[in-house]
């Protein structure tokens, strides 16, 4: 099996891992890590969006442009996922913090006791 096809499948595994994460499980930390996987999958999704089975996205001097132009991997989706990474790692650092506070003052981190009308 293609390579590629190998990588979608495993990237839509993964969004749905998360997606029944975020959608039906009841802690909060367990959505955060839902919210995680998913943002994996998508992170995956667009590496092999940008994966062409060849080279690094780097023009050396001895390739004539053609050739590079054919051979390189593509370089927009490497800098997309650098920078999603860095804003996971930021959401994730907040999200954390949130939690910490819902369960100072509840007490608890299951959301159905937190969303619960009073």
């Amino acid at each position: 099996m293609d390579f590629q096809i190998v990588s979608f499948i495993a990237s839509g595994i993964l969004v749905i891992i998360g997606l029944y994460g975020v959608f039906f499980v009841d802690n909060i930390l367990k959505k955060i890590i839902a919210l995680e996987i998913m943002g994996s999958g998508i992170n995956l999704v667009l590496i092999t969006i940008g994966y062409n089975g060849g080279t690094i996205p780097i023009k050396l001097p001895n390739v004539p442009v053609e050739v590079f132009a054919k051979k390189s991997a593509y370089p927009l989706t490497q800098a997309l996922v650098l920078t999603n990474i860095v804003i996971e790692a930021s959401m994730l650092a907040v999200m954390l913090g949130v939690s910490i506070i819902l369960y100072k003052k509840y007490k608890t981190l299951k959301s159905s006791v937190i969303l619960k009308e009073d």
